[in-house]
């Protein structure tokens, strides 16, 4: 058994959390001692692990709940909702990333941006000796095998919506790159 000072070192909580997640029926106690101090058991810990863990997806405290009060169809589910959430926040913050820039406009900070934009990146592709055609048939086999990827990759070279939906295009159908 675990006293709820054990179980806070260990998850490096605070009591007061501990506390509230009994109070919200997330994380009840299994026992109390004699002095009616909570008490964890083992179960208890791995219950706190996975919501440690879920905690680290970014989920709230009620979808946590409703994950670990369900069956895997419903916390599949909410995983899926989060990720989408967060494609969408990423996608936000590399516009964000884009439009700094661009108001910046100064190449040292185009180093420290960790990011490239399409130009750096088929500069590169031909310094390494790819030619049109190799980087078309890359496009291609990138849209084949994973879609969303692509488009994700397309969006963090800072490649405006309309051209994204040309190359992914054409590079389903297997194409040459548009004129």
């Amino acid at each position: 058994m675990f006293t709820i000072g054990q179980l806070c070192k260990q998850f490096n909580l605070s009591r007061s959390t501990l506390l509230y997640y009994d109070k919200i029926g997330l994380l009840k106690p299994s026992a109390r001692s004699e002095a009616n101090y909570r008490l964890y058991t083992e179960a208890d810990k791995k219950k706190m692990e996975l919501i440690n863990t879920y905690r680290q997806t970014g989920l709230s405290l009620e979808e946590i709940t409703q994950i670990v009060d369900s069956d895997e169809s419903k916390s599949c589910s909410i995983l899926e909702q989060r990720l989408l959430q967060l494609n969408k926040e990423i996608n936000q913050l590399r516009q964000q990333q884009q439009v700094i820039i661009q108001l910046i406009e100064q190449q040292s900070l185009h180093a420290k941006s960790r990011n490239i934009n399409k130009e750096q990146w088929v500069q590169l592709l031909r310094a390494t000796g790819l030619t049109d055609a190799d980087m078309t048939r890359w496009h291609i086999e990138f849209e084949k095998a994973m879609p969303e990827g692509h488009q994700d990759f397309l969006e963090c070279l800072g490649i405006d919506e309309k051209e994204i939906k040309a190359i992914r295009a054409w590079s389903r159908q297997g194409d040459s790159l548009p004129e």
